[in-house]
Order: structure tokens, then C-alpha cells, then sequence
């Protein structure tokens, strides 16, 4: 895909442009602009759907492998240490072999690691076939999640408009499908090794067709053949991991720590908590869990007008204080309403933390400085949206799963307080409170 649009015809089409967030005018015609935006919508959606297909299984996988609570906890450990070093290892990778190819591969090791979990949590019930599963579903959610974060932040400032609050409800459209799909494989008896199987294969082939229309960027080596000087990717390496001395980013980082821990831990713990909390069958959990991603994906369908209109700050504050409520709700309800309107303000809470502290952390002249604080945030982020649900299972088989949840009303509390870190830092926003 060529990169160089010199004629007329391809500026006209460009010329209403308008600028990029913290950055310049778009740089490619329209065509290609859209390509790569559905490209990148794609991509988050695959990864949402594998992350909802596994957990709304969880209490199938528990039943057949006769875990406890704690077990449970230390079964999706594995899964957080495999997402864990996939953070650490997305800028390495993207380094070496570019996002394109890194992203292909990682979606790959993810659809490896849920046939392994279907098989070890249905067909032949073994607690560590569903570990090896875990660790590499982890691990490739994990390095997916910096690649496609960095193509989306990139992709928005090219075309110019909030998308990225779009493109996370991609993911939620993702977990939509995936626990909808869930809840019907689940109500049929279909087992999940059957189930999984079949989103694995999605998952590999919707890749392979999606990163077609991502274009080749030099600044992420996805073209080793290209003869244009470039710095070694050691270098590059270098100069990714130096953003982690900026205080503004790792203040961003604290407001998407507690709005994704708010999210992880409901992906991991919502069903159950509704089972074994609120005493729900495993059917009811699920479909509470669909109301949790509909709740989240609706605020990220309408977040971007939102944030134009009101400014990341004010939006982020008011969703940390939603949150609260929400949790305070789904954890102390005794009517089913009240665990219903918990369960959606909860799923509205944390909808926008990890979408706003991408484009914040992009917020910068420098494409090549921003894709490295993109990445650096996304790691914090992940993090927490990965290392947490473990911590609340240890909690939960000592104090029980609504319990443990109330450490998710201090983490949204911190994120309110850390939100003035989002402020814009350029555009007509920005420029308005200059």
C-alpha cells in the first residue's frame, strides 16, 4: 500500500481535514483513512470477543474442574502473568517485527489459548491445561491490547475526531457478542470446548483479513524492507521506555489503574459474584454480564460527543462518581432492580478511563514520543485490568466476592482525583483555557 499521495486530487480530498488531536492535519486520503480506522474497530472487536467467550464460561470451566473460589483466583493468575509479560513485551515486539505482524501473531496465541481452555475446562477437565490455556490467552491479549491502543491513538490523530472511546466500544461490541453467545452455548448444553473452539477460529481468521488495511508505518518497523534510514530498533526500544519519567502520564496511568481495575474485575467476577454473591444461577449470572457490556458499550458509543462537549476532566470525574454509586448499588442490593441499576451504572462508571487516557497520553506533537506513551499507559492500564481480578479472589475466599469489590470504590474515588492529569493539551479546547 503506497504511502505517497502527491498528485491534486489526493490533497483535495484531504483538504477539509481538520487537525489531529495534538497533532497535524491527516496525512492519507480518505479511503485509506477509513480502511484503517474499521481495521483497528475490527481488532478491538476480536479481542473483546475472545476476553467475554472465556469469562462467561468461567463458572462452566469452575464446575467441570471443581475449583474453589481461591483456585479460581489462582487459575486466572495464570492468565494475568501470560498478559503481564504480553505487556512487557508488546513494545519489543512491535520493535522487531512491527505492529501488522505483531498484532497477527499475538491474536493467533490467543485463539491457541482458548482451544486449550476449552479442552482442559470441558473435553478432558485438567486445572493445568487450562493454566497453559490461560497463560497464553494472557499473554496475547496482553500484547494486542499496546498494539492496537497505539494504531488507534495514531489512526485518530491522522483522521482528526475522537474515535477512541469508538473503538473501545469495539471491544465492548466484542464482549457483547462473546458473552451473548456465551449465554446461548451455556442455556444449549454446547460444551465449552466446542464453544471456544469455534471463537478461536474467528479469532484467527478475522485477524489475518483485518490487518490487510492497517498501513505499513515505518516509525513501528512494520516494512524492514524499507530503505529509508531509520534508528535500530534497540534505540527505538530505548526511547519508548524514557516516557515513564513524565509525572502527567504516570497521573493518566492512575486514572485508567482504577477505572480498568473497576472493569477487570468485573469481567472476571461479575457471573460469579451474581452466583455466589447474590445466589443467581449460572444463566442469570451471564446475563447480568450482558447487561454490564451493553451498559459499556453504550457509554463508549456516546462518550466522544460527550468529552468534545464537557472536556476529558469534567467526564472523567463524573463517571468516577457514577461508578461509586453503581458499585455501592450491585454490592448492597437485596431487590433485583437495585442489582440491575448497579450492575449498568458500574458498566457506565468505568466505560470511558482506559478510551480518554489514550488519547490524553497522545496529546503531544511527536507522533514517535506519542505512540511510546500510548504504549506506556496501555501497560498501567492492563495491568490493573489483568493483575487485579486475581487479587480480588484472594480477597473473596476470605471475605467474600461483594466484598471484595468494595476495593473497587476506593480505586474509582482515586481516579476522580487524579483526572486534572487528562486536561487537553492542545486543540480548541486546550486553546479555549489558554
Amino acid at each position: 500500500m503506497s504511502h505517497n499521495r502527491d498528485d491534486e486530487s489526493a490533497l483535495a480530498e484531504r483538504s477539509d481535514a481538520s487537525p489531529a488531536p495534538g497533532g497535524s492535519a491527516a496525512g492519507r486520503p480518505r479511503r485509506e483513512l477509513t480502511a484503517w480506522r474499521n481495521a483497528v474497530f475490527a481488532v478491538f472487536f476480536l479481542s473483546g470477543l475472545s476476553m467475554a467467550s472465556w469469562v462467561a464460561r468461567l463458572p462452566a470451566v469452575r464446575d467441570y474442574t471443581e475449583l474453589s473460589t481461591q483456585g479460581v483466583g489462582l487459575v486466572i493468575m495464570g492468565g494475568s502473568i501470560g498478559a503481564v509479560l504480553g505487556l512487557i513485551a508488546a513494545p519489543w515486539l512491535m520493535a522487531r517485527v512491527g505492529a501488522r505482524a505483531g498484532m497477527i501473531g499475538v491474536l493467533v496465541t490467543v485463539s491457541v489459548g482458548l482451544v486449550s481452555v476449552g479442552v482442559g475446562g470441558s473435553l478432558l477437565p485438567s486445572v493445568p491445561l487450562v493454566v497453559i490455556g490461560l497463560f497464553l490467552f494472557g499473554f496475547g491479549n496482553g500484547a494486542v491490547d499496546v498494539m492496537m491502543n497505539v494504531e488507534g491513538a495514531e489512526a485518530e490523530r491522522e483522521i482528526g475526531k475522537t474515535l477512541m472511546p469508538l473503538m473501545h466500544a469495539f471491544f465492548s461490541f466484542g464482549t457483547v457478542a462473546g458473552a451473548g453467545l456465551a449465554a446461548v452455548a451455556s442455556a444449549l448444553a454446547i460444551s465449552v470446548a466446542v464453544h471456544l473452539g469455534v471463537i478461536a477460529l474467528l479469532i484467527a481468521g478475522g485477524v489475518v483479513v483485518a490487518v490487510r488495511y492497517v498501513p505499513v508505518r515505518e516509525e513501528l518497523g512494520d516494512d524492514p524492507h524499507d530503505d529509508t534510514p531509520r534508528a535500530p530498533w534497540t534505540q527505538r526500544l530505548r526511547e519508548s521506555l524514557a516516557v515513564w519519567a513524565d509525572v502527567r502520564l504516570l497521573l493518566i496511568g492512575v486514572v485508567m489503574l482504577g477505572m480498568s481495575f473497576a472493569e477487570g474485575g468485573a469481567n472476571d467476577w461479575l457471573a460469579l459474584a451474581v452466583v455466589d454473591g447474590h445466589g443467581y444461577d449460572a444463566t442469570i449470572g451471564a446475563a447480568v454480564f450482558t447487561v454490564f457490556t451493553v451498559a459499556i458499550t453504550a457509554a463508549r458509543i456516546v462518550g466522544g460527543p460527550l468529552i468534545d462537549r464537557f472536556g476529558r476532566v469534567r467526564m472523567l470525574q463524573a463517571l468516577a462518581a457514577i461508578g461509586v454509586i453503581g458499585l455501592t448499588l450491585f454490592i448492597f442490593s437485596s431487590e433485583p432492580w437495585m442489582l440491575i441499576v448497579g450492575t449498568v451504572l458500574w458498566g457506565i462508571g468505568c466505560s470511558l478511563g482506559f478510551p480518554v487516557g489514550m488519547s490524553a497520553a497522545a496529546d503531544v506533537p511527536d507522533r514517535r514520543l506519542a505512540a511510546s506513551r500510548v504504549s506506556a499507559v496501555a501497560i498501567i492500564g492492563y495491568c490493573a485490568f489483568l493483575a487485579g481480578p486475581p487479587f480480588l479472589g484472594f480477597l473473596g475466599e476470605h471475605f467474600g466476592l461483594l466484598n471484595a469489590l468494595l476495593v473497587l470504590l476506593g480505586l474509582m474515588v482515586l481516579a476522580g482525583i487524579a483526572a486534572p492529569a487528562a486536561r487537553e493539551q492542545s486543540g480548541p479546547r486546550a486553546r479555549a483555557k489558554a
